[in-house]
């Protein structure tokens, strides 16, 4: 497989680690120095993400990941995503804690990955919002 593939099964296992809690995945595919953005989160260094990966372990299971498109710029990964997983875990949003739902959540994302090397060194990461919040129940009934 050639660099760009491999980059895309480390674009989705980055992924997979922010879903699951997988710390030892996400030291794999990320530098020491990696700076990013998500809805949820802020990062200066890996370990802000170890940090943040912490207080999501266990919140969803049965995750089902797919890349629908990945394309390669120079050393830039697009690729966008779609995930269903189910909510067994509680969940802190802020100052809220959402005991587990049960719900099955369904999200679709794009995540922008810079690569040095093999390993992540800058993310951009954007995913609709509403959709969660209405997948775990969190919205009122239209």
């Amino acid at each position: 497989m050639g660099e760009a593939g491999n980059r895309a099964l480390i674009v989705q296992s980055a992924l997979e680690a922010a879903v699951t809690g997988d710390e030892a995945r996400l030291e794999q595919v990320y530098t020491d120095d990696v700076t990013g953005w998500s809805p949820t989160a802020t990062a200066t260094s890996r370990e802000d993400l170890l940090a943040d990966l912490r207080g999501r372990r266990g919140v969803f299971s049965d995750v089902d990941l797919a890349l629908d498109a990945v394309d390669e710029v120079g050393d830039k990964v697009i690729a966008e995503w779609r995930l269903a997983a189910t909510h067994t875990g509680p969940l802190e949003l802020d100052e809220l804690r959402l005991d587990p739902t049960g719900r099955r959540v369904e999200l679709r994302g794009v995540l922008i990955a810079e690569f040095e090397g093999e390993r992540i060194k800058r993310f951009r990461q954007y995913w609709d919002e509403v959709a969660l919040l209405d997948g775990l129940g969190l919205l009122p009934e239209a």
